[in-house]
């Protein structure tokens, strides 16, 4: 993670289309170097309460979770929380890692992070901001998305060329 310069900001506006607002750090660039994903403030300047802690930026990665969620990989994704103990504790830790570096900033006073954790798949987008901004082995969802991601087109572009493949098994089909 670094703190983002002024030419960062200047990026990130043009991929949201907007003035970023709240940002800490930069916490995913792509292997070009281009801001991916950032830190924002449990709150915004306005005061506004901002649960979502790290948030995507590049145009590629939200097309892409878009993508997915239209294809229904959330839905696959919380069949499979439900009927896996293993995977929803790996989920839930993922959740409370969230939580607890978000409060460690500021606490909003609510246990919500974002994505759906840690009961559900809500929200790729987020899920996706939080594998990359962290690394491998955090988010297993997260982790999933980006490895799809990458295996459609974004893998050394949008995503490092060594993120892992998810390999699905008979059970996931």
């Amino acid at each position: 993670m670094t703190a983002p310069t002024d030419r960062d900001l200047e990026i990130i506006a043009a991929q949201l289309g907007r003035e970023p607002r709240g940002v800490l750090a930069v916490a995913y660039r792509t292997p070009d170097g281009l801001p991916a994903v950032v830190k924002t403030a449990p709150r915004l300047p306005d005061g506004t309460p901002f649960p979502t802690l790290y948030y995507l930026t590049d145009p590629r990665l939200t097309a892409e979770a878009s993508r997915q969620e239209s294809a229904g990989v959330m839905r696959e994704m919380t069949e499979r929380l439900g009927a896996d103990p293993a995977l929803a504790a790996a989920y839930r830790a993922a959740h409370e890692s969230y939580l607890a570096e978000r409060d460690d900033i500021e606490s909003l006073g609510t246990d919500f992070t974002g994505g759906g954790m840690p009961d559900r798949v809500k929200c790729l987008h987020v899920l996706i901001a939080h594998s990359l901004a962290k690394g491998y082995g955090l988010n297993p969802f997260g982790d999933e998305a980006v490895a799809i991601a990458a295996d459609h087109g974004l893998r050394g572009k949008a995503i490092p060329a060594d993120w892992p493949k998810y390999e699905r098994t008979k059970e996931d089909r």
